[in-house]
């Protein structure tokens, strides 16, 4: 028994240590966060703005869009400025306080996202599938509580989740093989067997998010079954065109997160787990803006007015 007392530690700090300690490789992380990351913001606050000002863009898809880009600032700022502060003083430690709060707030704006995409697709089978009905479906109000509770929900799942991930006591290192604290990570250094509170956590989440998931596929076999009964192809295409940013972002953002989750949670650090961290954190944040930019035509004209202005 004392034997074991010992082996657990009271950790007040973790290190953050995923990237080489070379300073001139550390300066190349830093500089490469920090590009993507204002590119991030530009684009991200480029869209609230267009969305806000733009008398065209006050729709439900917008309207979601916006919410999108707030929830990828949020979702980028939790990790990004923090790993370019450590790369610059060469200083990786965070606070238990710290590192439970980026644990909370990382899941929080991921499930926000997540089940924000679930409402854009019921927002696009709506407006495809119920055309007559559009209008009536998704109203004002029925939008501001979809969106509200997509906020709500993540925000339940952050908390379920930094509650069962800092439920464990950890034991021996306090080093956390990433650039930010995440769940994977911080699990293989808690103490044998104290894990299966927040593994069953993970799997009740990910059966939950498979559900919702197949809500998703459900609204686009739907989408898809509607456009193929349009006579023209140049109808089927520009009907179904409105559908690629969002299933783009869908894939990008599940795909990455679910090979860094499941596929890769393994007790020794690679720099394969590292890399795919840095996709599903920096990746959808940074790409979003330009998916859905770049394949509106209304995006596009409203950009073009909004320069014209200025």
């Amino acid at each position: 028994m004392p034997e074991i007392l010992m082996n657990v530690t009271s950790i007040t700090r973790f290190l953050l240590v995923g990237f080489p300690d070379d300073q001139v490789l550390q300066r190349l992380y830093a500089a490469f966060f920090s590009l993507v990351y204002l590119a991030a913001l530009v684009g991200n606050l480029l869209i609230i703005t267009l969305t806000t000002i733009d008398h065209l863009l006050q729709t439900p898809m917008y309207f979601f869009l916006k919410n999108l880009s707030l929830i990828d600032i949020c979702y980028i700022s939790v990790t990004v400025p923090k790993s370019v502060m450590n790369s610059l003083t060469n200083s990786h430690s965070i606070s238990y306080v710290g590192c439970a709060s980026q644990v909370f707030l990382v899941v929080f704006f991921a499930g926000t996202e997540f089940a924000l995409f679930l409402v854009m697709s019921y927002d696009r089978y709506a407006a495809i599938c119920c055309p007559l009905h559009y209008e009536a479906i998704m109203n004002r109000g029925s939008c501001v509580q979809m969106v509200t509770a997509s906020w709500f929900s993540g925000c339940v799942y952050g908390s379920i989740h930094v509650a069962g991930t800092f439920s464990v006591h950890f034991c021996g290192s306090n080093v956390v093989h990433q650039f930010f604290c995440d769940i994977p990570s911080l699990l293989t250094l808690a103490c044998s067997g104290e894990q299966i509170l927040e593994y069953v956590f993970i799997i009740v989440s990910f059966c939950f998010a498979f559900v919702c998931f197949s809500f998703m596929v459900a609204s686009y076999v739907y989408i898809v079954s509607t456009v193929l009964r349009i006579p023209s192809s140049q109808g089927r295409f520009k009907t179904f065109s409105t559908c690629m940013p969002h299933l783009t972002v869908v894939t990008l953002f599940l795909s990455s997160g679910y090979i860094a989750y499941l596929g890769l949670n393994s007790k020794s650090p690679s720099s394969l787990n590292l890399f795919m961290s840095v996709l599903y954190s920096l990746l959808p944040p940074s790409l979003n803006p330009v998916i859905y930019s770049l394949r509106n035509r209304d995006m596009k004209a409203a950009l073009r007015i909004f320069l014209n202005e200025k």
